[in-house]
């Protein structure tokens, strides 16, 4: 029983990282130019999330784990996000002469 509660929520924690992984790059395809690199950090850092958090409690809220697993993968996303605009040559040459 132990095992597939651990199967289930690495699984599930896996697809709501794919979910919001998926539901940045089509709602902000300017913000994440590197698709495949988005798509795959949603499910591996929702996956990792769930490890920490599974360990952290010991198993007992498989509720809390997913839900954290999905926090964790929302806060790594968001270190993929650009800026929309992206920087000239001219301009990064004027900002290395300073």
């Amino acid at each position: 029983m132990g095992c597939s509660v651990i199967l289930l929520e690495a699984l599930s924690s896996m697809i709501i990282g794919f979910g919001l992984a998926m539901a940045a790059v089509r709602r902000w395809p300017a913000r994440f130019p590197q698709r495949l690199l988005t798509l795959a950090t949603g499910p591996a850092a929702a996956l990792v999330g769930a490890g920490l958090t599974h360990s952290a409690l010991g198993g007992d809220e498989p509720v809390a784990t997913v839900v954290v697993a999905g926090a964790v993968a929302a806060a790594l996303l968001s270190l993929l996000v650009r800026d929309g605009k992206r920087a000239t040559r001219a301009v990064t040459a004027d900002v290395l002469r300073l």
